[in-house]
């Protein structure tokens, strides 16, 4: 292929504004904020799953505790009732009256003991109530802290694109000004070795650092100014330039 030493050289410019958009892009993917928010929002769901977790516990010992404190009040009731009825003196047979007093004895026991468990529910359910009150504040500072790093992420992603923007508006007036043939040569090797083109610098390609034998700088000393060159190592096109030490 036959192209003119300047559009040559042009290539190298393209090539410096595809590795430019190569970096942008690699920022982009690589953003710290991407793996920060990623771990926050793992964070946020275990957090707030067990949240939900504690939530249901402490719902479940509230109704729990009802249900106690109701037998609470359905034995006493029926003890106050039993003493009423003692003190009223309505109750005169021995037998009926060692009854009722035995009654009364054991509903003030099982009172206690209801009590008792009451005491032991509350207790309970005030632990899983700061455990609510604590993962709840925990996943709404991770939600918080993953918030203000999504804003950061899109202002970083904001800049990057805007430079991205830039490098693809210089690269196409570059690439306009490229002969056809010469383009598609450097797209196609673009696509199968990322570097397409790269200076001979001092007998070296600059695309794979790989010195040149004698032989073959004697070759491409002898190669016409305008034939495109391409690197026997890596096989992408050798731009000669003054420093290339032909």
């Amino acid at each position: 292929m036959k192209a003119a030493p300047e559009a040559q050289k042009r290539l190298l410019d393209l090539a410096e504004l595809d590795s430019i958009a190569d970096r942008l892009a690699h920022r982009r993917r690589t953003l710290p904020e991407l793996a920060e928010i990623d771990e926050q929002t793992k964070q946020f769901a275990r957090f707030a799953t067990e949240a939900i977790e504690a939530e249901t516990e402490a719902s479940d010992l509230a109704r729990e505790q009802g249900k106690a404190e109701s037998d609470v009040d359905t034995v006493r009731t029926r003890a106050d009732r039993d003493q009423k009825r003692l003190d009223s003196g309505a109750v005169t047979s021995p037998k009926d009256l060692a009854s009722l007093q035995s009654e009364i004895v054991s509903l003030q026991r099982r009172q206690g003991d209801l009590e008792e468990v009451v005491l032991e529910i509350m207790e309970r359910r005030e632990a899983a109530d700061t455990k609510v009150r604590d993962l709840v504040a925990r996943r709404d500072e991770i939600a918080a802290s993953r918030s203000a790093a999504e804003e950061r992420r899109d202002t970083a992603l904001a800049e990057l694109d805007k430079e991205a923007a830039d490098v693809a508006g210089r690269r196409t007036g570059v690439a306009a000004d490229l002969p056809a043939d010469l383009g598609a040569l450097y797209d196609k090797l673009r696509q199968q070795y990322g570097v397409a083109a790269a200076k001979l610098y001092r007998g070296q390609c600059q695309g794979c650092k790989v010195s040149l034998s004698i032989a073959e700088m004697n070759r491409l000393k002898a190669a016409p100014h305008d034939e495109v060159l391409r690197c026997e190592e890596c096989r992408r096109i050798l731009v000669r330039t003054p420093e290339s030490g032909l």
